[in-house]
């Protein structure tokens, strides 16, 4: 297998895109964001779970990069798919996280709509995980997946300005607040995208040495 030089990730998040360098910077490959790369996929995420999204993204971008790449052999495609699971609303919002009550809809309004089918449910049903799947796509079509989890809970009220998304209604195992008061620092060492990214790093390591 060629060297890994590129890894180009899925997307435009700069935040995320901050933390895959930081977690993949042992690989001395350049990280790129799709946009960076010159390569721009929007594909339909109809798949089942968090696996089937981030491979079905993965995929895409990997077509685009052995098309139309300077080097694809030496390309790593990867991908995420995350969401937030609420065990009392049947896991809901689950993979339709982003799209909850419509794509436009402010994650206030979610995070309110959300607090509000929790009224007066007690905490011992208030369980909750943010998940996340990653999926790495190899030149020749070898892929990888794995998926990691943040356990917590539900809140009572929208709480906190350092998180996006859920953050605000989310409170980790372990906390007494929610994930969007913590510290960027602190959250992404018990994160579920930061566990699925170290997952994924393991993974290609692994499967570097198999082929080396």
């Amino acid at each position: 297998m060629n060297k890994i030089k590129t890894i180009i990730f899925a997307t435009g998040n700069s935040g995320k895109l901050r933390e895959i360098k930081e977690i993949f910077k042992d690989l001395n490959a350049d990280i790129l964001s799709m946009k960076e790369a010159g390569v721009f996929a929007e594909p339909v995420e109809d798949g089942k779970s968090f696996e089937d999204n981030s491979l079905i993204k993965a995929k895409a971008v990997r077509e685009l990069v052995d098309s139309d790449y300077p080097d694809p052999e030496g390309v790593l495609v990867m991908a995420d798919d995350s969401g937030l699971e609420v065990d009392f609303l049947d896991k809901a919002p689950g993979i339709m996280s982003a799209r909850f009550m419509g794509h436009d809809t402010s994650y206030d309004i979610k995070n309110n709509e959300i607090l509000k089918r929790l009224s007066g449910v007690p905490d011992e049903k208030r369980t909750a995980r943010f998940v996340c799947a990653v999926s790495a796509v190899f030149f020749g079509g070898d892929h990888l997946v794995t998926k990691k989890t943040m356990e917590g809970r539900i809140g009572y009220e929208i709480e906190g300005e350092n998180g996006f998304g859920y953050d605000p209604i989310f409170i980790p195992d372990g906390f007494d607040v929610t994930s969007a008061t913590i510290s960027p620092e602190e959250k992404n060492e018990i994160s579920h995208r930061g566990k699925a990214l170290r997952s994924m790093l393991e993974m290609v390591k692994e499967r570097s040495k198999g082929n080396s």
